[in-house]
């Protein structure tokens, strides 16, 4: 039995516990790299391994050479090409919505609620004060009241434009 616990004790050691090493591999040393700065602008030095006198040089060209494209820079547009684009339509930003509700709306501290409405509806609120683009989060109001939405409490003193003493304004609910 004991035997037994011994070979499934070295069945579940780790790799690493094992005899061999790891090798720990090393990156790339910044010692190794040279850092080379080619002005835009510098004259021509020389074309390395163009002239007579490069060819019978070593394998390259010596430590001091400056590097230097021929040639001149491409010149600078004059200006910036005309593009034709697409006129936008007033109003096409939004989309038809399916149906339009009018009546009153009163404010609520837990979210936008709508009656008939299932929650996740995209709804476009529009009063005196403005419109905003909401997502129903909860049923209400009760049925059989003038009121078709509760909206959350900064939304509705934003979309009322009226005071914070105000209970209900009317709005216009664009469902989409």
């Amino acid at each position: 039995m004991a035997a037994l616990i011994v070979a499934f004790a070295l069945v579940g050691l780790p790799g690493p516990a094992g005899s061999h090493a790891q090798t720990v591999t090393q990156g790339l040393q910044a010692a190794s790299l040279t850092t080379v700065i080619i002005p835009a602008d510098a004259p021509a030095q020389r074309a390395w391994g163009l002239s007579d006198d490069t060819a019978a040089a070593p394998t390259g060209p010596a430590a001091d050479e400056t590097y230097v494209e021929t040639g001149s820079a491409p010149a600078a547009p004059a200006s910036r090409p005309a593009v034709t684009q697409p006129v936008a339509k007033p109003g096409s930003a939004w989309k038809e919505p399916k149906s339009v509700m009018t009546g009153y709306a009163s404010f609520y501290d837990n979210g936008t609620t709508a009656m008939r409405l299932p929650r996740g509806t995209i709804i476009r609120v529009c009063g005196a004060g403005g419109c905003l683009e909401r997502t129903i989060t909860d049923y209400g109001p009760r049925a059989g009241t003038s009121r078709i939405i509760d909206m959350y409490r900064p939304d509705f003193f934003r979309i009322c434009g009226c005071s914070s003493v105000s209970g209900t304004t009317k709005v216009t609910v664009s469902i989409y």
